[in-house]
């Protein structure tokens, strides 16, 4: 299949699309629509997504959040925890989807029996990750076991006081902060622990929307005006329940009005591809359009709606109004999903199957990323 007609307002290039070919067996014309390259979340916990949000904060640290909402036994915890694992992670394989998320970090297994080409989008698998220092004691066993070349990511400074700041020592002192490392969240960190993370080549892996929730606040100022690589990711709907695209909404008034819009979108897109060690063999055939006449990814992100997304060559969403073009055999294969505040798409996925499993459990009120699954 070839895309034209559309507009490409990121990458090399950009300006009116002659053609980009994907798998089958037509042209699909995408005049009035823009086509940029799959985006990238940096962090997600997959199967939590079908989660309320849960806790009430602000919390002092993410210990405290985590020892006032775990209770497995209790509802609604208990509820959620009976849906099918593959279930759940199928649907945050599909929050990431529906937002134009082409590849996603998911801070937990690797599930190789779930995560194969039928999957929604891209999951990375070669990183290595610990969940935190407070939680795991064994991280510095992992750091060191973590194959070459491979980006090690961990939850660190996720609190607003001495103890979490220290978190980020702790690990320098353990020799576990290098160009390797990627720190997720860093909330506590100030001027010193820029300045360390600086000198080591570490990263910065940013969850505004979970930070806010469970915290009060998010990553400093000084931060975020910093020269550190810096990618953007959701986390799950425990704490935050947003997608990508709402991410990038709460992201936008914390960086500086000067380069706020290619920051943004190199926080989805080129950065975390390089945080990961994602190489364009990893992304190939990867597009996300977006109808909309915006001059700017962030913007048309914002303004516009999904209506297509390419993993691998293979569409897995599509506009109602595009599917149109493609042929009866190929657009069977689609099912309709709608949110609430959203327009309805089609997904290349079970839906039918994926809601009814939930149901079983959950009852007919399903919510994903916090937003009513309608249809």
């Amino acid at each position: 299949m070839i895309l034209t007609g559309a507009r490409t307002i990121a990458g090399p290039g950009s300006g009116k699309l002659r053609e980009v070919r994907i798998h089958g067996p037509r042209k699909l014309d995408l005049t009035g629509h823009v086509l940029m390259p799959g985006l990238v979340n940096a962090h997600d916990h997959l199967e939590f997504n079908l989660f309320p949000r849960l806790g009430n904060g602000p919390y002092r640290n993410a210990g405290d959040w985590a020892r006032d909402i775990y209770h497995p036994s209790r509802s609604p915890i208990r509820e959620q925890l009976r849906v099918p694992k593959h279930v759940r992670l199928w649907w945050g394989g599909l929050k990431n989807l529906l937002s134009g998320v082409t590849t996603v970090c998911h801070h937990n297994p690797y599930e190789p029996k779930v995560f194969g080409a039928k999957f929604p989008v891209r999951v990375v698998r070669r990183f290595a990750w610990a969940h935190s220092v407070e939680y795991q004691p064994e991280f510095l066993d992992r750091f060191w076991k973590a194959p070459e070349g491979y980006p090690w990511l961990v939850h660190c400074g996720e609190g607003i006081g001495a103890a979490e700041r220290d978190e980020l020592g702790t690990l320098d002192f353990c020799g576990a902060l290098d160009p390797r490392t990627a720190i997720i969240h860093g909330v506590a960190f100030g001027p010193k622990e820029l300045d360390l993370m600086r000198k080591r080549g570490a990263s910065l892996i940013w969850c505004p929307s979970s930070n806010l929730g469970m915290l009060g606040r998010t990553v400093s100022r000084g931060i975020l005006r910093s020269e550190i690589p810096i990618a953007l990711g959701t986390d799950s709907a425990l704490s935050a329940p947003v997608d990508l695209i709402e991410e990038l909404g709460v992201a936008r008034p914390y960086l500086p009005a000067a380069n706020r819009e290619k920051r943004l979108y190199e926080m989805v897109s080129s950065v975390p591809a390089k945080i990961l060690h994602l190489t364009p063999r990893d992304t190939a055939g990867d597009w996300v359009a977006v109808r909309s006449d915006a001059q700017t990814p962030v913007e048309a992100l914002l303004k516009g709606n999904i209506a297509l997304v390419v993993v691998r060559g293979r569409i897995r969403l599509i506009a109602p109004s595009l599917a149109q073009q493609l042929p009866p055999y190929v657009a069977g294969r689609f099912r309709p999903l709608t949110l609430e505040g959203r327009p309805t798409v089609l997904v290349d996925a079970d839906v039918r199957e994926l809601r009814r499993a939930a149901e079983e459990h959950l009852g007919r009120t399903l919510r994903l990323a916090g937003k009513r699954i309608l249809a």
